[in-house]
């Protein structure tokens, strides 16, 4: 979908995301909250990672290279976290909010949750409304092929050595390679018959067919993968990422491969553990414990007013 400027011109959503530096992006995000409200529109803050979410029981999720003390009480580093948004977010979105005719806020990160966030498919906590998975269906058809292993790492911008680890590690474990080409515009090594650059591609229906998903850690493709009941190997670059490739390693449902700079030889040790009969069997009885009316429990949630502006 493209986005039309205010002159009527369209401009490529990935274009803008390409050019737009970090903090701005950012900036967006917390935001946002702040648009719905000038809009008149209802706004729920939701997130699928319970780690994003302020708790005595973990730390704040790393971000824009921030670190943690080690020993560090995290009370403490929920109010460093909430410190460090403020500083770098609150004298811009005030600054909006002002010429806008909209009152300042005290707290960008509270601003932001609300006082009661919806929480996708994990354990309930005090204040936070627990759905299943939030999949909506995708049926369009797809042919039958030989299970393949599948390499796509969605709008992360890794390197072209990661369509190389990617191919080198399934030709190792004599496998067919599908490699998504994503905002990083992979691309295959050679013309080989054993690999295939795809773009846009309904995983519903293809991860059914695979011996196994490498992916980015991303909510959406980790859950698509769990749901098929195909073993997955995690490769996170970033923020919630790598709760999410924790969260893969211990359910048992394949393996979290930490280093954000995938090998060939790495690529294939992480599959071979995924790809084990117990790995398999297990991500089989996962899927079959996982709730798909979560995005439909979120939808009634917001659309109750139980959670507005």
């Amino acid at each position: 979908m493209s986005r039309a400027s205010p002159t009527g011109s369209t401009r490529c959503p990935r274009s803008r995301r390409d050019s737009t530096p970090s903090w701005a992006r950012a900036c967006r995000r917390w935001g946002t909250h702040s648009a719905a409200e000038r809009l008149g529109i209802p706004y729920t803050f939701g997130t699928f990672c319970p780690q994003s979410l302020p708790s005595p029981s973990h730390a704040p999720l790393l971000f824009g290279g921030w670190t943690h003390e080690p020993g560090t009480d995290n009370a403490v580093l929920w109010a460093k976290e909430a410190d460090r948004f403020n500083a770098g977010f609150l004298p811009v979105l005030n600054s909006c909010r002002t010429s806008a005719g909209m009152p300042e806020i005290a707290d960008v990160r509270d601003h932001m949750l609300t006082t009661r966030p919806v929480l996708a498919r994990w354990p309930g906590r005090d204040g936070v409304l627990r759905t299943g998975a939030w999949i909506r269906a995708d049926e369009r058809p797809l042919d039958d092929a030989e299970p393949p292993v599948y390499f796509g790492f969605g709008s992360m911008r890794v390197g072209p050595e990661c369509s190389r680890a990617a191919i080198g590690a399934a030709r190792e474990l004599a496998r067919r390679a599908i490699v998504l080409r994503g905002w990083a515009d992979l691309s295959v090594v050679d013309s080989s018959a054993d690999c295939v650059a795809i773009g846009e591609v309904n995983h519903q229906a293809l991860f059914k067919r695979l011996a196994a998903v490498v992916h980015h850690g991303g909510a959406g493709t980790m859950t698509t993968a769990a749901k098929a009941g195909t073993p997955q190997v995690a490769v996170p670059q970033m923020f919630d990422q790598f709760s999410f490739a924790d969260r893969v390693q211990a359910l048992g449902i394949g393996h979290a491969h930490l280093s954000k700079a995938p090998t060939a030889q790495s690529l294939a040790e992480a599959l071979d553990h995924a790809l084990r009969p117990g790995v398999v069997a297990r991500a089989a009885e996962v899927s079959a414990e996982i709730r798909t009316d979560g995005a439909g429990i979120a939808a009634r949630h917001v659309l109750s007013g139980i959670s507005v502006n």
